[in-house]
């Protein structure tokens, strides 16, 4: 392949929803370590590539060297609207993930839900903690591809480590067999092992928080405790701490199943005076 076509082929693999665009060394890196399928790999300087992977992941070194391609600077500088620092992009086949067996996944572990998030970076971000809290899933809502070179890049690549999928038919949601909850500033306070680790959890957008349908579904509310006159935290924060509340914990009484904490199905009054998530 000429490296004049290299630059297209890019351009086109940003829209295409079977590909993977991988800007940066961190997104290859974690790729690599969790078997993706790696179609490309392109360097404006295969030398620094070599003593970067050498110094900061040595595991993937070998393998890097193998499948990377040098490239002119100057068609390297095209392949993505801002090239990356670290002087290497790539393509990788996206890991096909349907969202209801994500949901269905019987694991004691919980899924996130995040209903129409605005900012890519951010969406990227909250998939990076969700592979470190090792949870079943990452779901979204909304016109943004959870995808997107951009949200591939906040994620590190960790969508690979992570099932990541779009909730096109958001009526699947009707006949779940896991407690939704919705994190909510209104919400009863986060508890350590007060999550049912079955939990789908729902985070609003940034901006408008969880839409009343969905708040309308949920089975009961939880709010993140915070000192007194901080109004909120933004989405990937929020994310990371309810996640690592479940994580850390002892598994106790759960919030939204039966037993000790319940707070959600048998007492749905408790949504009368639910209000939009800021998350």
């Amino acid at each position: 392949m000429q490296d004049g076509s290299l630059i297209p082929r890019f351009g086109r693999a940003r829209r295409d929803p079977a590909l993977a665009v991988l800007e940066g060394f961190h997104p290859l890196k974690h790729a690599l370590r969790f078997n993706a399928t790696i179609l490309e790999v392109l360097t404006g300087d295969a030398a620094e590539l070599d003593r970067l992977s050498t110094l900061l992941a040595p595991d993937i070194s070998v393998r890097l060297r193998a499948i990377a391609r040098q490239v002119e600077p100057s068609v390297f500088a095209q392949l993505a609207p801002l090239a990356p620092s670290t002087g290497v992009m790539a393509l990788a086949e996206r890991r096909s993930v349907d969202p209801a067996a994500v949901l269905a996944d019987p694991r004691p572990s919980p899924v996130v839900l995040l209903e129409d998030p605005r900012d890519l970076g951010n969406m990227g971000a909250c998939v990076r903690v969700a592979a470190a809290a090792e949870i079943a899933g990452v779901l979204t809502t909304g016109g943004h591809d959870p995808w997107h070179p951009d949200a591939l890049r906040g994620a590190a690549g960790l969508h690979f480590a992570v099932p990541v999928a779009r909730l096109e038919r958001p009526q699947t949601l009707n006949a779940l067999d896991r407690p939704l909850l919705a994190v909510d500033p209104d919400g009863e306070p986060l508890q350590p092992g007060g999550l049912d680790p079955r939990a789908l959890l729902a985070f609003g957008s940034e901006r408008h928080g969880l839409s009343r349908e969905l708040s309308a579904k949920a089975d009961a509310r939880v709010s993140i405790p915070m000192q007194a006159g901080v109004s909120s935290l933004n989405l990937a924060t929020s994310v990371a701490a309810v996640l690592f509340a479940w994580r850390l914990a002892p598994r106790a009484g759960f919030i939204g199943a039966a037993g000790a904490g319940f707070i959600g199905a048998a007492g749905r009054t408790s949504h009368s005076r639910r209000r939009n998530t800021r998350s």
